[in-house]
């Protein structure tokens, strides 16, 4: 008997390592105090440009969308996704991106699939700015099955400790900008597996909204990085608070970031949400308070704002790519009314 003949190939965990060393290297940043392959990786704060720093650390996954990667082979995008969810997570707080860490788990490693994620990894590290210091790449057989993978991701970012965001500053009559999303990204993919079986739709068939792709590359669009954009606005002046639409959604994202006695009014009919969005909704018969508690429903970040500093950090952030909507404002909360209110919530479905 050998460990191999068990199921776990040393060796391909070595070719591994050896493939992804120059995709790693390629994400190197200023404070990283140490090569790929020790038993630790070390960061260097202060050759990052901290004087008074503040660790900001996050971890997530990419959930079910896994499951599309690997019934289509595609395997590229979703190391994107998962920098991208622990990564816009941190900008929340005012926090820069500073290094990554992934756990790949697999019942039978394939190199080549392997590479594919890692490459991933490393271009959502690019976006974000931060490093890919380390990680840990586990073959388990018996846990999963041949081609099945699970991804988890951690990030770590620093902030100067005055300039952190809390949501303190956030006050009645701040205006609420919304960032558009770039699809699903990466929440609420058990619906969209259900709602496409029943539609009897495969991930490699034409997507009805865009005969053009298949439904599993409208889905495997990965999930947009709002940070270098977010951080030029902080860097400005005027954001007080920022929150990430993940599960849960605007319902449930936007009030972790606003103070006592505050809540939030949106006009839903600010924006038009993506084609993949009014396709679910219908096809799958989702009603319209699901769909804002599951998805992201076309907006992925929301910026809660100065009113005198709205337009400049809007076309800041305009700058670095973003299509920016205002979308609400900031209100005292009130009895009746829950404490993100959404107006108009069918506009972002219709057309």
């Amino acid at each position: 008997m050998s460990y191999k003949s068990a199921g776990v190939d040393i060796d391909a965990g070595n070719d591994l390592v050896n493939a992804i060393g120059p995709l790693a290297a390629a994400t190197t940043r200023s404070g990283v105090a140490s090569d790929l392959g020790g038993f630790g990786a070390l960061f260097d704060l202060k050759a990052a440009g901290f004087s008074d720093p503040i660790l900001v650390a996050g971890t997530d996954g990419v959930g079910t969308k896994l499951m599309i990667a690997i019934a289509t082979g595609r395997h590229d995008t979703v190391g994107i996704d998962l920098v991208a969810m622990c990564a816009n997570d941190l900008v929340v707080q005012g926090a820069e991106p500073l290094l990554f860490l992934d756990y790949f788990a697999t019942g039978k490693l394939s190199v080549e699939a392997g590479r594919d994620v890692v490459s991933g990894i490393a271009e959502g590290c690019r976006r974000a700015g931060c490093a890919l210091i380390g990680g840990e790449t586990a073959e388990m057989p018996g846990m999963y099955g041949d081609g099945d993978y699970d991804l988890a991701g951690f990030c770590v970012g620093a902030v100067e400790r005055d300039q952190v965001l809390t949501g303190k500053d956030v006050k009645p009559g701040d205006v609420i900008l919304g960032l558009e999303s770039d699809g699903v990204h990466s929440n609420g993919f058990s619906l969209v597996r259900m709602v496409a079986e029943t539609a009897g739709i495969g991930f490699n068939d034409a997507a009805p909204f865009a005969p053009a792709s298949t439904l599993g590359e409208v889905l495997l669009q990965p999930t947009r990085m709002y940070v270098k954009s977010t951080l030029a606005a902080i860097k400005s002046g005027g954001v007080h608070a920022l929150a990430h639409i993940t599960g849960g959604g605007l319902p449930e994202n936007l009030p972790r970031v606003l103070p006592e006695g505050a809540g939030a009014r949106i006009d839903a009919s600010a924006w038009s949400a993506p084609a993949v969005f009014r396709w679910l909704k219908p096809t799958g018969n989702v009603e319209t308070q699901e769909m804002y508690r599951t998805f992201n429903c076309g907006i992925g970040m929301v910026c809660a704002v100065d009113a005198a500093r709205a337009e400049t950090l809007s076309e800041i952030m305009s700058e670095h790519g973003e299509t920016v909507h205002v979308i609400g404002e900031i209100t005292e909360s009130t009895e009746n009314l829950p404490p993100v209110h959404i107006d108009n919530p069918e506009a972002p479905f219709e057309g």
